[in-house]
């Protein structure tokens, strides 16, 4: 379902939603790949903030900052299908529209590998706390408010329940 460092976004919201409480104007989502869809999804909102795998020059597990300037300085890439990443794309039509976020913030981690089947590298899993730190640090200075919850245990859904008890734990019937 999901290829390795690419679920770094999914497992970011995961902890998110099961250890932060969020203002009634904050929606928290994974948006999985949803291509110009997207669309939808940026219009008539006042921030958007993005946590996605990236392929760039850094070394696996960077936390790169993108804002606007930074997403739309290439421009619209090559779609290779409809599912493909479609930000930039996004963005101009919804801007066009007169319906883009005024605040954008893309946290992107650098990817380390994508195989089908593939858990989160070391880098990239080390590299999500980091991004949950980045999206309470956009909020604080959006003066949007959050509030720890007492529990914060999260299981990625795609990984296999017994992966994710400590060592020498057994699940009991």
């Amino acid at each position: 379902m999901l290829l390795g460092d690419d679920g770094v976004g999914p497992y970011v919201i995961g902890v998110l939603e099961s250890s932060y409480r969020f203002d009634d104007c904050v929606t928290v989502a994974d948006l999985g790949t949803p291509g110009l869809d997207l669309v939808a999804h940026l219009s008539g909102i006042e921030v958007l903030i993005l946590v996605d795998s990236v392929l760039n020059q850094a070394e696996p597990g960077t936390v790169t900052l993108y804002r606007r300037p930074d997403i739309m300085q290439h421009g619209p890439a090559p779609r290779m299908d409809p599912h493909s990443p479609a930000l930039s794309e996004s963005l101009l039509i919804a801007e066009l529209a007169g319906e883009g976020p005024k605040e954008i913030l893309l946290i992107g981690i650098t990817g380390e590998q994508y195989e089908v089947g593939a858990e989160l590298s070391e880098s990239v899993s080390r590299a999500a706390d980091r991004a949950v730190k980045e999206v309470l640090t956009e909020l604080d200075r959006l003066s949007i408010s959050y509030s720890k919850l007492r529990t914060d245990q999260f299981t990625a859904w795609w990984k296999p329940i017994a992966s994710a008890l400590p060592m020498g734990r057994a699940i009991e019937p």
